[in-house]
């Protein structure tokens, strides 16, 4: 099989936990790759020959960014509703139902080529993993088929029936139908269940009864929680055992000990907090705590359209006291953990040979030079696109 030298790498961020620092960060670095995986690391004077050589002359790689939560699957536009927010109006769950009507409103064809700009948008930006929820359907043939759309795209899949209670239906009903049909039509096309657990959305009683129907039929679970006030989300995640639990902007005391405790991970999303002007969650608070955070991008059409982890990286930093060098990890190998991989967020001899080439000489620069477009170079499973 080819291998190709990737070499003379200003800094090399591997996140492999065997080296030294955070970022496993080998100076001068440089990688091999043979077909789709990483086959070698270490100090570009020790590089082994390869059938192929590249040379970046300085710039720094990092693992491909993995974004652990994003609702790509929607039609329609929400401009009006962010112009609103940003007159003075608060945010609440209630905007879903625009682009539901939107989302059930368009074709097949016209949800799949929206998807495809976004993933091209994402990974444009460095994002070479990407979750896709459903969530915007809302009904059992709607919700199947924006699962369907997804699953062309990312095997991270997510059942996201629970977003909100859809208009003419009771929320008791509507639980029933989520756990029921529109589950039996889902899972095919699923990996993961989630539930937006939140004041006017799904409280935790309903939270649990979705996760557990989720879990009988072998989806894993996760959860929208304590977002938009404090709530029971955060620690049904952590009794529960959930590989992540997602917002986790308003914290109380016992909900930080129970992410630590657990092990749950908290994906923050900050291009949320950026487009509604709530409070950013304190990153600093749960890193010193011993809670595991991740960093994704939640795009949406409501809260938060952007498909930029660069730019979720420089408002975690500036906005959320995180280090560059926490961040980054946070967007990479924390991201892969929130989907339960091994196999991505890392460049460590055996992974994926996913990787972004940065136009700088280091990851400082992600959020030294916010809004720039750094991202020079993406390579997916050993393939440069």
């Amino acid at each position: 099989m080819a291998t190709t030298l990737i070499t003379n790498i200003g800094e090399l961020v591997t996140n492999d936990p065997a080296r030294e620092g955070v970022l496993g960060a080998i100076a001068d670095g440089a990688l091999v790759l043979e077909g789709a995986l990483v086959a070698w690391v270490g100090a570009a004077a020790d590089a082994p020959d390869a059938d192929e050589r590249i040379d970046l002359g300085g710039r720094a790689v990092l693992p491909g960014f993995v974004d652990s939560h994003s609702h790509l699957v929607f039609a329609g536009d929400r401009a009006p509703e962010f112009a609103a927010r940003m007159a003075g109006e608060s945010y609440a769950a209630g905007g879903i139902r625009t682009t539901v009507a939107a989302t059930r409103a368009a074709s097949d064809e016209q949800l799949t080529s929206q998807v495809a700009r976004l993933v091209a948008e994402m990974r444009r930006q460095g994002t070479t993993t990407v979750e896709i929820k459903s969530g915007y359907g809302l009904t059992v043939l709607d919700e199947a088929r924006s699962l369907a759309v997804a699953r062309q795209f990312t095997e991270e899949t997510t059942f996201l029936g629970a977003h909100v209670v859809p208009d003419g239906t009771t929320p008791e009903a509507y639980v029933d139908l989520v756990t029921g049909p529109m589950l039996a039509a889902a899972a095919p096309y699923a990996r993961w269940v989630d539930v937006f657990c939140e004041r006017g959305a799904f409280d935790g009683d309903q939270a649990r009864a979705v996760l557990a129907a989720g879990a009988s039929v072998g989806l894993r679970g996760r959860l929208h929680a304590n977002q938009l006030g404090p709530g029971p989300g955060v620690r049904l995640a952590a009794e529960l055992g959930l590989t992540a639990v997602d917002h986790c902007t308003y914290l109380e005391p016992a909900d930080v000990d129970a992410l630590r405790d657990s092990g749950t991970i908290a994906t923050l999303l900050p291009g949320v907090e950026f487009s509604t002007r709530q409070p950013y969650p304190d990153a600093r608070r749960l890193l010193d705590a011993g809670v595991r955070v991740a960093l994704a991008s939640d795009c949406n059409p409501g809260s938060c359209f952007t498909r930029s982890l660069p730019f979720c990286i420089a408002l975690a930093v500036r906005e959320m006291g995180m280090t560059p060098a926490a961040a980054v990890p946070a967007a990479t190998a924390m991201g892969a953990a929130a989907l339960d991989r091994s196999d991505v967020g890392g460049l460590v001899p055996g992974m994926r040979a996913d990787l972004v080439v940065l136009d700088a000489p280091s990851h400082v620069h992600l959020a030294y030079r916010p809004g720039v477009p750094l991202v020079a170079g993406v390579w997916v499973a050993g393939r440069p696109m």
